[in-house]
């Protein structure tokens, strides 16, 4: 329902526009209020707030001009519908009437019911579309300004991350020279101590041969001396080839590796640990008989976790080691078992591919090198590796030899 204000002091007029408007727009659809007075004028406009007034020029207490400028202060100027209207109208008040924000202007006895109620009723149309546009553009507003504060926002941020960034390079290329010189430094130290520990167990030797001692406890000590000497030894022997490993690492081309024939090699190589162990090591490449990799980093991974398996059995069974290879998700998987001694994973699952960690210090000697070196190995070829292991039970390595199907 449309709410009109009547402002008028000719009581027929009044009627005269309920009846026009009532008829051409329907009673049922309109609701009208009054005022005769300007003051009466303002104190409607602010309760009833109508859709639109109906304006009359001459009033006992001020001229229409006026009161439309105090209405134009009541509210915003797009909310406003005001039509003016003149007993003797002239072309200079209905241009002071439209420029001081009426949207229509009407002269007495010069309209009919039907342009009084077409000139309302666009009047009222005007002014909806008007709010419509002044929200519109109101929005817009609001939506630019949230656009200019997440660019602004994105800018500073864009700027932090470019920082951050140049940050990162920076202390990505002091890392990586540290991580050099400390190669170059342990690859060094290794090399350079390999012959005089191994002079040294050859003088030691001698002197043992050739040396005489009546002390009781002396081959006690010398055993000692010697097993501290060969802790040594494989130590630097072991580092040197971890330090050489991560040199060569990524050097080497990727060959087709036919794993029954690399494995062939390893289990020649571990022969004696095999027949010590009492073992049993089984194989099955049908899934997956040949593969893309460096042939050397494939021979020193298995090497390891096949001298593991075996390194570490269960003193009370023969030692049963199962190596098989397949697919998974598109990448090549090596799986390697064994019915070992097992691993605490609770314990030491975050450390197991840590350098020089041993779980079963008691069961062998090493140095604890193996592991770290398999994993380095696996990561250099974008791969991973997964452990299950039951303490007691056996472990089973799974290595996923690459990146994996994008």
């Amino acid at each position: 329902m449309k709410k009109i204000l009547l402002v008028d002091d000719n009581e027929q007029d009044r009627a005269m526009y309920r009846r026009f408007l009532g008829r051409h727009l329907g009673f049922e659809s309109i609701s009208f209020e009054e005022a005769t007075t300007s003051e009466e004028a303002r104190t409607q406009f602010l309760a009833y707030r109508p859709d639109c007034v109906l304006l009359d020029y001459n009033l006992p207490d001020a001229d229409g001009l006026d009161i439309l400028a105090d209405l134009k202060a009541l509210t915003p100027p797009e909310s406003l519908c005001v039509v003016m209207v003149t007993g003797g109208g002239s072309e200079e008040l209905a241009v002071r009437a439209l420029n001081g924000g009426a949207l229509d202007y009407l002269v007495k006895r010069q309209f009919d019911q039907e342009l009084l109620a077409k000139t309302v009723l666009h009047a009222i149309e005007k002014n909806e579309w008007r709010q419509y546009v002044a929200r519109y553009h109101e929005e817009l507003h609001a939506v630019n300004q949230q656009l200019r504060d997440s660019l602004d926002a994105l800018t500073e941020t864009r700027h932090e991350i470019t920082l951050k960034n140049a940050q990162l390079t920076a202390a990505n290329t002091d890392l990586a020279r540290a991580n050099l010189d400390l190669d170059n430094f342990v690859y060094a130290a290794s090399h350079d101590l390999k012959q005089p520990v191994d002079n040294l167990r050859g003088l030691f030797e001698e002197l043992r041969g050739a040396a005489t001692f009546r002390d009781a406890e002396a081959a006690t000590v010398l055993r000692l001396v010697d097993s501290s000497l060969q802790e040594l030894s494989k130590t630097i022997h072991d580092l040197s080839a971890v330090v050489q490993a991560e040199r060569l690492t990524g050097g080497q081309p990727a060959e087709k590796v036919v794993l029954a024939d690399l494995a062939n090699e390893v289990l020649t190589l571990l022969q004696p640990q095999v027949t010590a162990a009492q073992g049993v090591v089984r194989t099955d490449f049908d899934a997956l008989p040949s593969l893309q990799f460096e042939r050397s980093s494939l021979r020193t991974i298995l090497l390891n976790l096949l001298s593991n398996a075996l390194k570490y059995r269960h003193p009370e069974r023969p030692a049963q080691v199962e190596v098989r290879t397949g697919y998974e998700a598109g990448q090549p998987v090596l799986d390697v078992r064994d019915n070992g001694l097992g691993i605490d994973m609770e314990r030491h699952g975050a450390e197991l591919f840590q350098l020089f960690r041993r779980f079963h210090p008691q069961a062998s000697a090493g140095t604890g090198v193996g592991l770290f070196l398999v994993n380095r190995l696996v990561q250099a070829q974008g791969g991973h590796i997964e452990v299950a292991s039951t303490l007691g039970e056996g472990t089973r390595f799974r290595l996923y030899l690459g990146p994996a199907a994008g």
